[in-house]
């Protein structure tokens, strides 16, 4: 029986499938500095599995939740719902964690002249901007409370009254919202409302992490091979074989995005038409930590050593302690212990603990663990 290496590789080393299904995101000046995935092949079964659930799903115009961590593909999945759904109007993307509470309301509902400090002139919001399209609310989950409120009515109503306006403006927009933490956890720690999360369930498309569609890691590598190559004006260049090896391997925290940064710097480093595994710089993430650690699966607890059972008995030392702070004080703990465990990356950490990067930011703003030049410059 062929390995998973053999049936991912030709003979000659190259990635043997073909790269008919491809999605990129339109370049731009400031996609470089992004942590979004920008391209997403379609060659493993869960991945050809996805994106014909995505395309069937596109011929409706129900409302969309896509669920996936950072870098594993949300906005090309949306940007495809909106291309296949035939919508005349545009695609208008917006990230919810970007904006103060304040700021994102008058984004996404517009506001009048004169509704606010600074408000000179009147300005319509992300909803009318995206009038007979689709509007995109990346990370969701970092919404306010109170301006959940706002979209459930909006999504109910088809209307949106911009700030300082009585006036409602029909608007005909397909939502497709993202997040890479858990809603209902949130919904059940009163984050999220409830009725907006079912609201917004009605379309479900889970990304699995790149780990977890091997047959897509190397045709990702060659197409970055090929784009990077391009631009360094690289020909030639191809995939040695400890480097296939080593891609299949690793655990990939940083999903396509990592992927992308680990080729690029692959092509600035090494010497040569074949790239070795020793110009990847791959580090070793959460999972694979765990593995060289001997924790490995579901039973792993089950081990004498069992680090659950020790935070337990600890716990119940601290509690018998009668300390008016704990719960702080473990929150601070849990928190930085993460942060240093992915050396102080913020996006790993976010991804370890299972919350949103603008909550995270807050608490090690919070705990007093970001430099100084970083706190103050806000979400």
């Amino acid at each position: 029986m062929p390995t998973l290496e053999s049936a991912l590789l030709s003979h000659d080393g190259s990635c043997s499938l073909p790269t008919d299904r491809l999605l990129t995101l339109p370049e731009s000046p400031g996609a470089a500095l992004s942590i979004r995935a920008k391209a997403l092949v379609f060659h493993d079964p869960q991945s050809v599995a996805l994106i014909e659930q995505v395309e069937r799903i596109a011929a409706t115009d129900a409302t969309v939740l896509i669920i996936g961590e950072t870098g594993t593909g949300k906005e090309l999945i949306a940007r495809h719902v909106h291309r296949e759904s035939g919508r005349r109007g545009p695609f208008v993307a917006v990230n919810c964690g970007a904006f103060s509470e304040n700021l994102i309301d008058a984004e996404l509902f517009g506001h009048e002249a004169g509704a606010f400090t600074g408000a000179s002139q009147a300005r319509a919001g992300w909803f009318e901007a995206a009038n007979n399209g689709t509007l995109f609310l990346d990370e969701i989950g970092d919404l306010p409370l109170a301006l959940q409120v706002k979209l459930l009515r909006v999504l109910q109503e088809r209307q949106v009254t911009r700030l300082g306006s009585r006036r409602p403006t029909e608007i005909d927009v397909r939502l497709v919202a993202a997040t890479n933490v858990d809603l209902a956890r949130a919904v059940e720690a009163g984050r999220f409302r409830r009725d907006l999360y079912y609201r917004l369930n009605i379309a479900l498309l889970r990304l699995p992490r790149l780990a977890e569609r091997p047959a897509d890691i190397l045709a990702l590598a060659e197409h970055f091979i090929a784009v990077y190559g391009r631009r360094m004006d690289l020909r030639g260049v191809r995939l040695g074989a400890d480097a296939r090896r080593a891609l299949l391997a690793h655990d990939w925290p940083g999903n396509i995005r990592e992927l992308e940064n680990v080729i690029h710097y692959a092509l600035i480093v090494n010497r040569g038409d074949e790239i070795r595994a020793d110009s990847l710089n791959l580090h070793a993430g959460p999972a694979q930590v765990g593995a060289q650690r001997g924790v490995v699966g579901p039973d792993a607890g089950a081990a004498e050593d069992d680090p659950l059972a020790q935070l337990r008995r600890n716990l119940e030392g601290l509690f018998q302690q009668d300390r008016p702070d704990v719960f702080a004080t473990l929150e601070r703990e849990i928190v930085q212990a993460a942060f240093h465990f992915c050396h102080r990356n913020q996006v790993r950490t976010s991804v370890l603990l299972g919350i949103s990067r603008n909550v995270l930011r807050s608490q090690l703003k919070r705990f007093g663990l970001l430099p100084a030049q970083l706190s103050n410059q806000g979400p």
